[in-house]
This record gives C-alpha cells, sequence and structure tokens, in this order.
C-alpha cells in the first residue's frame, strides 16, 4: 500500500481516529514539504536582517521585552522546553499521543511556522517506531496552545526524557540511538513551533468526536431495540413527524430507528395501534390497558440522539479547521518581497472548547435517554409484562432469591450521574496567566478531556442498557426481533450469555461495553429484508417466563409460553 500523506490541508478527525490506532508509516506531501523549506528560508532572512522576532529573537510570553542575538536563539529554544517540564500525570495514553504527533505534524505542514520538513519527519518518525514521549495529561490552559504538554513532545525529539517504545518504558536518547538515529537539534523558532499549538487539545477531541460518532450509532441500535422489547409504537419515528421538524440529526435517527424495526414482530405499527382501540360505540368512558403513545425516553429518542448527530456534524467541520490550521505564534507569510512576520493568536482554543463543551453536553444527555430506557425495562410498572428486575431465573428452584439486572440498573443510574456532572463549560473558567498576558485562555483542553471521559462513562451507559434489552429480548423469544434486533442480539451473545440465576456481570458489562466502542460498522448496519418466509431466531431464556404485553401486539410465538412454563 502507498505511505499516506500528510497534506497540511486535508486531514480529517476520522483519519486522526485510524492512524492513532497502532504504528503506521506517513510521509510529507511534496507540495507541503515545499512550502516548509520556503517559511524556513524565509525566517532566515529575517533573522538575517536583525528584526526582533517573537520567540525568536526575544523572550517569551511576557518576557517578550528581552531582545537577544541570533546566535542566542537556539539555547532560547532550549530553555523553552525545558522551563515547561512542569506537568500532572496521569499520562495520555498512546492513542492520545499518536493522534497528537499527527495532527502538529500537519499543522506544521501548513509552511507558515517557518520550521523545517525534518521536523515533521521525525515526529512521523516517532508515529511509525512508536516512540511515544510521557505526556501529562494536566498543565494547560489551552492558550498558547498546549504549551505544557507538547513541551514532553518537543523534548523527546532532541534525545530528553522518557519515552514508551512499543509500550516499553526508556529514555529518548536510548530509543533513537537503538533506530539509528540522532536526537534533533533544535533550530530558531522551532520548539516554539512544537509547543505553541492546540495539538494536544485536538488530539483529545478528534478521537472524542470519532469514538462518539461511534456511540450515537450504537445508542440508536440499542434504542431500537428497547423498542421492540418494550412493545413501543413504530408511528413514533414515522418520516412525516420529522420532516415536519427537519433537523438533519434528527431526520436520520428517526430513520435509523425505523429502518432497524423493519420486520418486527413486537413493535406495534400504527394500524395495529389503532386496530386495538376501537372507537366508543355508546359514548361511555373505557379504560385502554396501555396509553396511545409512548413515554418520552422513546417517543423523544430521535429528538434527543439528533442533537447528537447534529453536534458531531458541526464539530468536525470545526476539528477538520483546527487540525488542518497554521495555530502557532508567530506565523511568518513567504512572499515574493520580503518576508513578513505575522504575531497573533492563532493558537487560542476556543473552537475546539466550544465544540468539546457542546459534545460532552450531547453524549450525556445521550447517556440520560438511554438510562431511563433501562428504567423502564426492569420495572414491571412500564416493561408490558416483563418479569422484574428481567429476571431469567422462573425456573429455578427458589426464583425469588434472585434479583436479575437489578444492581445493573443502579450501576448504569451511577455512570450516568457521573457524565452528567461534568457537563459543566469549561470555556467559562478562563484564568488570567503568566504575568496576564495570557489573560484570556480558552480551557480547550480540559473541555476535550472532560468530553473523553463522558464519552468513556456513556459508553459504559449503553453497554448497561444493551445488556438489557437482549435478555428482555430473549425473554421475549429472539424470533419475533427484527432482523436487525436479532442481528445485534447476536453480536451481545457472542461476548455474553444470557442471564438465567444471579451471576457477577462486571466482565459481560466490559466485553459489551468493548463492542460498543470498537464494533465495525456492519454491527450497528441495518440488514436487508430476508427473502420470504417466517424470520429464524432462538427462543426464550431456557427457565425463563414467556410474557406477553397487555392490550395489543402480535402474539408470542406459537408455544413458546406453554414451552417455558411446563
Amino acid at each position: 500500500m502507498d505511505t499516506p500523506l500528510l497534506t497540511g490541508h486535508s486531514l480529517t478527525a476520522e483519519d486522526v481516529y485510524r492512524l492513532a490506532s497502532r504504528p503506521v508509516a506517513l510521509g510529507l506531501d511534496g507540495a507541503a514539504r515545499a512550502r516548509m523549506e520556503a517559511g524556513a528560508r524565509a525566517l532566515q532572512t529575517v533573522l538575517s536582517g536583525g528584526e526582533a522576532v517573537y520567540g525568536v529573537t526575544t523572550g517569551f510570553g511576557d518576557s517578550c521585552t528581552e531582545f537577544f542575538t541570533a546566535e542566542q536563539a537556539e539555547a532560547l529554544q532550549q530553555n523553552l522546553l525545558r522551563f515547561l517540564q512542569c506537568g500532572t500525570p496521569p499520562y495520555a495514553d498512546a492513542r492520545v499521543v499518536r493522534a497528537t504527533l499527527v495532527i502538529r505534524a500537519n499543522c506544521l505542514a501548513n509552511g507558515a511556522s517557518g520550521v523545517r520538513p525534518a521536523l515533521v519527519e521525525r515526529l512521523l518518525a516517532m508515529v511509525e517506531h512508536d516512540v511515544l514521549p510521557l505526556v501529562p495529561e494536566r498543565g494547560s490552559v489551552g492558550a498558547s496552545g498546549d504549551l505544557v504538554p507538547l513541551a514532553y513532545v518537543a523534548r523527546a525529539l532532541v534525545g530528553e526524557g522518557e519515552v514508551r517504545v512499543a509500550g516499553v518504558l526508556g529514555t529518548a536518547a536510548q530509543a533513537w540511538r537503538d533506530r539509528g538515529l540522532e536526537p534533533l537539534t533544535l533550530r530558531a523558532k522551532e520548539a516554539l513551533g512544537l509547543v505553541n499549538g492546540t495539538s494536544f487539545m485536538s488530539a483529545f477531541a478528534c478521537l472524542t468526536l470519532a469514538g462518539a460518532t461511534r456511540l450515537a450509532a450504537a445508542a440508536e441500535a440499542t434504542t431500537a431495540l428497547v423498542v421492540e422489547v418494550l412493545r413501543g409504537n413504530v408511528a413514533h419515528y414515522d418520516d412525516f413527524l420529522h420532516r415536519c421538524k427537519p433537523y438533519p440529526g434528527q431526520v436520520a435517527s428517526a430513520r435509523t430507528i425505523r429502518e432497524r424495526l423493519r420486520g418486527s414482530g413486537l413493535a406495534v405499527d400504527a394500524d395495529q395501534a389503532r386496530a386495538a382501540v376501537p372507537p366508543l360505540a355508546d359514548g361511555t368512558h373505557r379504560h385502554l390497558d396501555r396509553g396511545v403513545q409512548d413515554r418520552y425516553s422513546l417517543r423523544c429518542a430521535p429528538h434527543v440522539l439528533g442533537v447528537l448527530r447534529d453536534t458531531l456534524s458541526w464539530g468536525e467541520q470545526w476539528l477538520r479547521v483546527e487540525i488542518n490550521s497554521a495555530n502557532d505564534n508567530p506565523l511568518i507569510e513567504v512572499s515574493a518581497g520580503q518576508p513578513v512576520m505575522h504575531s497573533g493568536g492563532n493558537f487560542y482554543g476556543g473552537h475546539v472548547c466550544q465544540a468539546m463543551d457542546a459534545l460532552k453536553t450531547a453524549v450525556a444527555s445521550t447517556a440520560d435517554l438511554l438510562d431511563r430506557q433501562l428504567a423502564l425495562l426492569v420495572d414491571t410498572a412500564y416493561n408490558r409484562g416483563l418479569p422484574a428486575n428481567l429476571s431469567g431465573s422462573a425456573r429455578l428452584a427458589e426464583p425469588a432469591l434472585h434479583h436479575g439486572l437489578k444492581g445493573v440498573q443502579l450501576a448504569c443510574s451511577s455512570l450516568t450521574a457521573e457524565a452528567l456532572k461534568l457537563t459543566m463549560p469549561a470555556a467559562v473558567f478562563s484564568r488570567s496567566t503568566e504575568c496576564h498576558n495570557q489573560d484570556k485562555v480558552s480551557m480547550g483542553t480540559h473541555a476535550a478531556r472532560d468530553a473523553r471521559t463522558v464519552l468513556e462513562l456513556a459508553t459504559g451507559v449503553v453497554a448497561h442498557v444493551l445488556l438489557a434489552a437482549c435478555q428482555a429480548a430473549d425473554l421475549r423469544g429472539t424470533s419475533l426481533l427484527s432482523p436487525a434486533g436479532r442481528k445485534l442480539h447476536s453480536a451481545v451473545r457472542e461476548v455474553s450469555a444470557p442471564l438465567v440465576g444471579d451471576r457477577p456481570l462486571e466482565k459481560d458489562l466490559a466485553a459489551v461495553a468493548a463492542l460498543v466502542r470498537d464494533a465495525p460498522p456492519h454491527v450497528w448496519a441495518v440488514p436487508p429484508p430476508p427473502p420470504t418466509g417466517p424470520p429464524g431466531g432462538g427462543g426464550p431464556v431456557p427457565g425463563s417466563v414467556h410474557r406477553d404485553g397487555p392490550a395489543y401486539g402480535p402474539p408470542a410465538e406459537p408455544g413458546a409460553e406453554g414451552a417455558a412454563d411446563a
């Protein structure tokens, strides 16, 4: 296969997610190389004229009043890396560090930073050889970019500090010796170009955005399965309803849920709902066994998931700009005449912060939606005939001793509460720092790290609800599920067996969470309609009670209830 090339302007969040998953060989596009070479030459031209250039021949931040000679520039760059070595663990995981390296290389490939192609090539060598610096997660205020975390990346390039090579801890100097390479000697502006950017927060943001995209698909699939096992009303997802409020994400989520319910023998369509409630003949009051519409956590699912879908859409657009931008300071404009240095604030991570503050709220709201669905599943007041806590213990000697998914619902509520607690926007916590030079900062790294944590919690919530929905499907009879529902149920049952008597479920939940996090797209895709004839599938959980919902809906599969109770 051809080596992927960084162009400086075409990277996506999904690219970052994919490239960060493992060591990979990357190259620098020819046009990007030419831009970088031109920028580096232009910077040397400026320096030869004796001009005061921020961070190159002046001090940093509030110390920019100190003016140095061009000969002192290299020592200045080395000292920048040293005084910024003050981060606080935990250390970022391998995926975050790889993502940081890829994004920083791509931003520098823009050419406006004035650094050499050799700098980008060494960053890419770290990705290829899995030489990953230990980067503390804490210490950035998000402007001037991610100074403290990125200093650990830059330090590894010059052969200082600790790295993990294929997961094994060692020194950066030894890692380069083992690969026949010399540590890089940074020239004027190059240390500043490495640390003065938004690549660390963008790494968290890109990985979270890609993960939340997968979560959205899993949440839609789980919701559709919950609708089935609760014998919900398919009419709530009718295209007409959602075209009347045509947010793209809402329309798409409703369509996905509706398509996943196609062929279900459990969910109720509009005609069945109407037939089950004939008009009043004599004008007297009548009590219905079930309402004519479902609760919000089912009926309004497209409206909640649609917010997540639309947040992902504009968040992806913002991150695409961020990771393809020159976001350090100063930047050099290469023109036909004299090169011009521009001091500005492209290192400010405001768009990343806003995107992540919004995304973590949408993800936490999705977790809350599914947590409410689980509350319906386990409660006999709302689950339309399923056993309490979805216990499958009816055939055991003392079924009352078993509590089914009672603990799962409790734990899911805890995860949801923690996710909701973390939705306080980070953007409002700007601090004046560095002698009031950095007197307005973005807090983008805080927002991105919080969004990562909320995504982890929400993934656990989806796993809890999906496990419960599959248990309910076993109790109803899986042959009544839609083709999409049966496919999803089968994927879960490959990693978690049905629950009959009480047992520890920690490993089951972890396995289902891994499925939610890492499953290939086909797991969430809607399968094509079956050719003809009755659908295949399993029956109730051995030893369980197969119960029909009250009022209306298709009958249970012939003989299933008698077989279960025999």
